[in-house]
């Protein structure tokens, strides 16, 4: 381990930045900004179908898509949020409807809903996530996943409200 001495230059360094960066972030706690609403992902909506049921599971399961749902600004967890998911399994293609499915969050905000492997589509294995129940603003997400042979993918969903 280095040991630095404290000399007249390390003292006066250690002072000039106290300075610029303000006593009071040493006094006060920190301030939160507030929680950035997510962002649409490009591709997100790619064979998005309005309304798809909601369901228990999606064909045969092996495979979980697990996420929350929070408020943007004070992050609070927003219970009974539709969110639907679809992807190309080894069931069905994403454009297909066996391959779309919904489901609801919990009082924590958090969603979980069974459905087949994900397999690779155009060189990358990936899910489709949806938000789009109207008293926030539309939100679609596409994450890809580390490994095509993780059985599970988890995302998290910042709302703006409208």
């Amino acid at each position: 381990m280095k040991v630095t001495p404290i000399n007249r230059r390390t003292l006066l360094a250690a002072g000039s930045a106290t300075i610029m960066t303000g006593v009071s972030g040493f006094l006060a706690p920190a301030q939160a900004a507030g929680l950035a609403p997510t962002p649409s992902m490009r591709g997100g909506a790619n064979n998005y179908r309005p309304g798809a049921a909601i369901v228990d599971r999606i064909g045969g399961g092996g495979f979980w898509m697990t996420g929350t749902v929070r408020r943007a600004g004070d992050g609070a967890p927003l219970p009974n949020q539709r969110i639907q998911i679809w992807a190309h399994t080894t069931e069905g293609h994403e454009r297909d409807a066996r391959s779309h499915g919904a489901t609801l969050t919990d009082a924590n905000g958090e969603f979980r809903l069974e459905m087949p492997q994900i397999v690779p589509a155009f060189g990358q294995a990936h899910g489709h996530l949806a938000y789009d129940s109207g008293d926030f603003e539309t939100v679609f997400l596409r994450p890809v996943m580390d490994n095509a042979s993780d059985t599970s993918l988890s995302t998290q969903f910042i709302l703006q409200p409208i």
